[in-house]
């Protein structure tokens, strides 16, 4: 799992900086929506809705911004009518790519995305060509730092609580779940007084590629531009950057 929990930290430690997290609402909004329109806006009657809400708040989005996607998403006010589909393809050094998007638009964003990983060395796949090498898992994000907690001691609570695995890196901590126990597990840490930085189900890699620092440059830099597609809800890799190289790639950043 080292690939994507690689990334799932990155991620939290960019949003930490980011302040402006316009774009990242506008995603979870499309989320929100599309849930409510597919399963109906009760959040204790539809898991999807419930778990969308519940990535918002861990994102720190505003009440009112919640309440409006959800009456979009069931007619209430009216909205842009999003589709969730996903893409698979490739990027450098065969790294495996199993994008969610939301869009009104598929023929558009093929394009758009299909630019993106063809500037990058990839190029997308035929629905199914990666999906055999992903596995749908709770992944749950705790900032050790931030909530001023012990790891051992965090770590022991989670295993009680039924999680499946844990990988600890710069004091982020990403919990890994089946899809049946991601809530319980979710609730028993909230109930604990846990603040979660981030929390959905997510694609995780059964194996992963090993990069080497010119091809795990690449490949950050393709992921950062699939992220900040609008379309673009989440992007899942196979990729494992070896610790001293993604050392010597943050020290030359700084």
């Amino acid at each position: 799992m080292a690939g994507h929990s690689k990334w799932a930290n990155i991620k939290h430690q960019k949003k930490k900086q980011d302040k402006k997290r316009a774009k990242l609402f506008s995603k979870l909004s499309r989320k929100i929506a599309v849930a409510a329109r597919e399963g109906g806006g009760d959040p204790e009657m539809n898991a999807d809705l419930r778990r969308a809400i519940e990535k918002a708040k861990d994102n720190e989005m505003p009440k009112e911004n919640i309440d409006k996607a959800i009456k979009r998403g069931t007619g209430e006010l009216e909205g842009v009518d999003y589709e969730n589909f996903t893409y698979e393809g490739y990027g450098p050094n065969g790294v495996a790519l199993y994008l969610d998007i939301m869009s009104d638009n598929r023929n558009r964003t093929a394009s758009e995305i299909r630019h993106i990983l063809s500037e990058s060395g990839g190029n997308l796949g035929e629905s199914g060509c990666v999906e055999w090498m992903f596995e749908k898992k709770g992944q749950i994000v705790i900032d050790l730092e931030e909530n001023n907690v012990d790891e051992d001691e965090l770590m022991m609570q989670v295993i009680e609580a039924g999680a499946e695995d844990v990988d600890i890196t710069d004091k982020i901590m990403t919990i890994y779940t089946t899809p049946e126990d991601y809530e319980p597990v979710r609730k028993e840490l909230e109930d604990k007084g846990y603040e979660i930085s981030d929390s959905d189900l997510a694609m995780i890699p059964n194996s992963e590629v090993d990069l080497d620092k010119s091809t795990a440059k690449k490949t950050l830099n393709l992921m950062e531009k699939l992220e900040d597609h609008d379309d673009v809800q989440d992007v899942y890799a196979n990729f494992n950057i070896p610790e001293e190289i993604m050392e010597e790639i943050t020290d030359q950043a700084d």
